[in-house]
C-alpha cells in the first residue's frame, strides 16, 4: 500500500486539494500498478511562520 506525503504552505482551496490528490493518486496507480484503493495520500499544511528558506521565514519577508 504506497503512503504518499505531500507537504506545502497553506492557502489552497478545497478543490485544488481535491484536484491533487486525485492526480497523485492516479500517477502513483500508473507508476507502481497499485489499485487506487490502496493509495494514501497525505497533505501537510505548513504556515509562513513554519517554513523558511536561507535562514528567513517566508513570513517574515511580508
Amino acid at each position: 500500500m504506497p503512503y504518499v506525503t505531500v507537504k506545502m504552505l497553506e492557502g489552497r482551496s478545497e478543490e485544488q486539494k481535491q484536484a491533487m490528490v486525485e492526480k497523485v493518486t492516479e500517477a502513483v496507480s500508473e507508476t507502481s500498478g497499485a489499485p487506487k484503493d490502496k493509495i494514501v495520500v497525505f497533505i501537510e499544511e505548513m504556515s509562513k511562520q513554519h517554513y523558511a528558506v536561507g535562514g528567513k521565514r517566508l513570513s517574515d519577508s511580508e
